[in-house]
């Protein structure tokens, strides 16, 4: 792979820098490598140590909206590729995202689950290409009242 299409010159081009990796909140590691492979526990849209935006996701007063909920399932995704990377000690060694599981915490009226996760899922493609396997889910509530939490599964490069 040449440096003008590995993940970090994505990154750059993207206008992106890996954030700090957020210190669990509970009894988990934020990454874990078992062979060739690493998962990351389910990441939340922080910036700068802290959630911008909390909440449900629907279409309603006082709900997040969908199109801000898809922004931060972006954050979330790179969130997560911050994490995966501190276990491998650089993007450039993620070879390809595999799976990536979104939750949306969501009005009980709102069915666009999907559309929230392709946040997540476009700007993993941009930076990694490829496509990966996927769920969307719909949950009553996310720690700290998060409007969604990305976890993902990265394949080392060999």
């Amino acid at each position: 792979m040449s440096d003008a299409q590995s993940p970090a010159a994505r990154l750059v081009a993207l206008g992106l820098t890996l954030p700090p990796v957020a210190a669990p909140v509970a009894s988990y590691v934020p990454a874990l490598r078992d062979g060739d492979l690493v998962l990351t526990s389910g990441q939340l849209p922080f910036v700068d140590g802290r959630l911008a935006v909390t909440g449900k996701v629907g279409t309603g007063e006082g709900l997040v909206d969908p199109e801000t909920a898809q922004r931060l399932a972006a954050t979330c995704a790179l969130n997560a590729i911050a994490a995966a990377a501190s276990v491998l000690g650089s993007v450039d060694d993620i070879a390809r995202v595999v799976k990536v599981t979104g939750f949306v915490a969501s009005d009980p009226s709102f069915t666009g689950q999907p559309g929230v996760v392709n946040g997540a899922s476009d700007l993993l493609g941009e930076v990694f290409g490829g496509r990966h396997a996927r769920s969307a889910v719909g949950v009553a509530v996310l720690p700290l009242d998060s409007p969604v939490e990305v976890e993902i599964v990265v394949r080392v490069r060999s």
